[in-house]
């Protein structure tokens, strides 16, 4: 009798790549911290009043994390509940209305952040994104173009004022952002270190 051939493993390696029940699991697990770094800090800052909080380093990361697509589907479906009425946006805040206040120009600017680092991270850096220094300038360049870019043309508008005075509202906001994309650039490394094969996906 000859001995019967074991079947390969069925499970998915934690490794692997990703299956539609963990991509769900993942983003919602993202929104959900998305959610909670809203809460701290939270200290307006600046002529603006704008609050900081950690919610750009848990945007970016989560972009930096779960790719491009993840990484927008997290940081959308944060906004998403928040525009329903939950109070996940910065001071306890909901509803549409904060998305034509003085900081609506960063909170829409989230999703594309997301995108854009995801995307860099994936399809730039490659095999790269172990290196903490490669995520930091992909995260930054999400960061500089997208976030800052489109939280100054949100005051711009909101304030009525001139595009250099909304710049100088924004410049608090730079140090604090380099800090956070340096925590998000480790994180991130070691996330891919440890698992190669998350952002290939089925």
């Amino acid at each position: 009798m000859t001995a019967t051939t074991q079947p390969a493993d069925t499970h998915e390696d934690v490794r692997g790549s990703s299956s539609p029940t963990r991509d769900i699991a993942l983003v919602a697990a993202f929104a959900a911290l998305i959610s909670a770094s809203a809460y701290v800090g939270a200290i307006p800052i600046g002529s603006a009043g704008v609050p900081i909080t950690l919610q750009t380093l848990t945007v970016m990361l989560a972009g930096c994390v779960l790719g491009p697509v993840r990484g927008f589907s997290a940081v959308t479906l944060y906004l998403a509940l928040g525009a329903v009425g939950l109070p996940v946006f910065a001071e306890h805040s909901s509803g549409i209305g904060v998305f034509t206040g003085i900081s609506g120009g960063y909170l829409l600017s989230f999703p594309i952040a997301a995108l854009v680092g995801g995307f860099l991270v994936q399809y730039v850096a490659r095999e790269r994104r172990t290196r903490a220094i490669v995520v930091f300038f992909c995260s930054l360049a999400a960061s500089v173009l997208v976030i800052h870019t489109m939280g100054i043309a949100g005051m711009k508008l909101y304030a009525d004022v001139s595009w250099r005075e909304a710049a100088t509202w924004d410049m608090p906001f730079w140090v604090g952002d380099l800090v956070k994309t340096s925590l998000v650039a480790m994180i991130a490394a070691e996330v891919h270190r440890a698992f190669p094969q998350l952002l290939q996906r089925r």
